[in-house]
């Protein structure tokens, strides 16, 4: 009989480690929406795009410090202190190690569970029922009065074998998560950087036009005497001096205003690099706006599937969300358990770990759902669901990209055009200036005209800094949408994921 029983459970052991399979769809990643190249690389009118090329293999690429193409000392410090003291990317680096541990969660089912629960337990039978029947046998033993000690150490295994693939199906799909996540976590570091790299020209352009002010304020009060002074000799009334004291005045109010937004720029600086605002500052720059837009290798529009950590990181659901289409199918099917429990157990401390004291058992246990009312049905259909929801916002995310790509591309080669543009517009402005201030000292005309020239002056070069930082902001922003440097390449593999010694993003 016992040999029967072995037989019977090597069967099922055998049957076990040979016989498990995966139920559940395969994973293939669905098509991407995409194109053969970027439409603004050319412009509609032929034109070749903003100094634009396509990154060739041998080509210099984007890397991960992005940042020096601008070539300013400035910016890469900020830039250095992102990685280590944001506090974004720090709860994004925690994310992932919340997810890589809920992969080897997943993996420590694949093996059998041993507990162990020794106990001395002191007690007090009936005396008459003690006494009326003899003890079965393992029972405590005991005396005249009732009490007994039992010595107990038990030791339980059971194992669940994994043989229609719901752990595994698990672990693919934590693992996934877990990229997932490490995708997340470099796509808030690419954020991070370029929001820095934006406010940080933005606190730059109201140095450029707290510059530009203050010289206009200069000029202004040249006018101001000038006018003062043909006022004294008669030569003008007293209505010219008091536009040229509104215009003085104005723009004075106009350059103190900018100290607003500057110090706002440079609070949102410092929250980036986590530090205190009360605390940061940035020394003012004085110099015009520095405008040296690099040369950004382009690439081709599939690259750009691979070079986005939103775009990975959306594909790595889907893959989650498959697995846990195998995860639910699996319950159609049996679970088998094997349990085995062994020890020793004795009323004597003596004799309890002793050979005649031991006891053991050993057995398999299949279970199956005869009846779930649809539960089961209803659980592959709702993860059926979510795996299409995961497939249309991977499509919604690549079709943004692109979008994101184009939008930047068609910003930056407008504003090539626009900004010589806008130099001329600035030269014309300076030429006018000069004209109506002249005749204004021959008194051939009112004072007025020599205001809207000033006002048109000062206006044309406003627009051309804030064109400048358009461009700017345009070439980060088009640095971001490509990805920053970034490529699925430096996505921890799943040996990563589940090792202990395995690299973090």
């Amino acid at each position: 009989m016992s040999a029967s029983i072995d037989r019977s459970a090597a069967w099922l052991l055998a049957l076990t480690l040979v016989g498990g399979c995966t139920v559940g769809p395969s994973y293939h990643p669905p098509a991407a929406p995409s194109a053969a190249t970027y439409k603004e690389l050319v412009a509609a009118d032929g034109d070749a795009g903003a100094g634009w090329k396509l990154a060739q293999p041998n080509d210099a690429v984007i890397r991960g410090d992005w940042w020096e193409l601008f070539d300013d000392p400035q910016l890469n410090a900020l830039e250095q202190q992102v990685n280590v003291s944001n506090q974004n990317i720090a709860a994004s680096f925690a994310s992932f190690l919340q997810a890589r541990a809920l992969v080897k969660q997943a993996r420590s089912q694949y093996f059998p569970t041993l507990m162990s629960s020794p106990s001395v337990t002191r007690g007090r039978q009936p005396v008459a029922s003690a006494s009326s029947s003899r003890p079965a046998a393992g029972s405590p033993v005991t005396s005249a009065n009732g009490l007994y000690t039992d010595y107990s150490l038990p030791f339980d295994a059971s194992w669940t074998p994994d043989l229609w693939g719901r752990v595994r199906n698990t672990v693919k799909g934590n693992v996934a998560a877990a990229q997932s996540s490490a995708a997340d976590l470099q796509n808030t570091r690419l954020t991070a950087h370029a929001e820095l790299a934006v406010d940080y020209y933005e606190l730059r352009s109201q140095d450029a036009l707290r510059q530009l002010l203050e010289a206009t304020v200069l000029a202004y009060q040249e006018s101001l005497k000038l006018t003062q002074a043909l006022y004294e000799t008669g030569i003008d009334d007293d209505e010219a001096v008091a536009q040229a004291e509104v215009q003085l005045q104005s723009t004075q109010a106009q350059a103190t205003n900018l100290g607003i937004a500057r110090a706002q720029f440079e609070h949102a600086i410092a929250l980036l690099v986590g530090q205190p605002a009360s605390s940061f500052s940035i020394p003012v720059d004085v110099g015009p706006l520095k405008a040296a837009v690099p040369l950004v290798p382009i690439g081709v529009p599939s690259q750009l599937l691979e070079r986005r950590p939103d775009i990975a990181a959306s594909e790595r659901l889907m893959a989650q969300a498959n697995a846990q289409i195998g995860v639910a199918t699996s319950a159609y099917y049996p679970t088998l358990t094997l349990g085995a429990s062994a020890g020793f157990e004795s009323s004597s401390l003596s004799n309890w770990l002793t050979w005649p004291n031991r006891f053991w058992s050993v057995g398999p246990t299949l279970s199956e759902t005869l009846f779930d009312a649809g539960l089961r049905r209803a659980t592959v259909q709702q993860y059926q669901a979510a795996y299409d929801q995961t497939v249309a916002s991977y499509r919604q995310t690549v079709l943004t990209a692109f979008q994101q790509v184009e939008d930047n591309l068609a910003a930056l080669r407008i504003l090539s055009r626009e900004i010589g543009q806008q130099d001329d517009a600035v030269a014309s402005a300076q030429r006018l200036l000069a004209i109506a201030t002249d005749r204004y000292r021959l008194g051939l005309d009112p004072y007025l005209d020599v205001i809207s020239a000033q006002t048109a002056l000062l206006s044309a070069q406003q627009t051309a800094v804030n064109l400048r930082l358009q461009q700017l902001t345009a070439d980060v922003q088009l640095i971001e949408a490509l990805g920053g440097g970034w490529d699925v390449s430096q996505m921890p593999a799943s040996k990563d994921i589940a090792s202990r010694s395995g690299r973090s993003p």
